[in-house]
């Protein structure tokens, strides 16, 4: 019979092994879910790669310095991820547009529909630093 620290040792083992098992499931179960097609025949992260392929060549120098420092909070394992996710929507905004370019515009609203709102207060203290003026996305956030 197991009896004193070993006993210990072996449950905190199982619950740690459980406990990550089950972490490393569920975020492979949502990018599986991002990969399912939709009623059209793509999923959400293949619109994703269109939105971003397409706006390519839209992008300026400065606006992609403006989003390399809005996702620079990010964990770096995550960091490219997020940087796609919300170029990707800027992209698709820009394209339903019809811009010629990105702009600044683009580059916030763009980031506030792509990202969760628990990042919105990074977003507004990064503008406030730059001296950007935010009010316009007020209805956003």
């Amino acid at each position: 019979m197991l009896e004193g620290w070993f006993l210990w040792f072996i449950l905190f083992w199982i619950v740690f092994l459980v406990s990550m098992l089950a972490i490393g499931g569920f975020f492979m179960f949502r990018k599986f879910l991002q990969r399912l097609p939709k009623e059209d025949g793509k999923s959400d992260l293949d619109w994703q790669d269109y939105y971003l392929e397409k706006s390519k060549h839209l992008w300026k120098q400065e606006e992609k310095y403006l989003l390399e420092e809005l996702v620079e909070p990010v964990p770096e394992l995550f960091r490219d991820v997020a940087r796609a996710k919300i170029a990707g929507k800027i992209g698709q905004l820009a394209l339903e547009e019809n811009v010629s370019s990105i702009t600044l515009d683009l580059v916030i609203r763009g980031y506030i529909i792509a990202t969760p709102k628990r990042d919105h207060k990074f977003l507004m203290k990064r503008l406030e630093e730059k001296q950007i003026d935010y009010s316009a996305y007020e209805a956003l956030f």
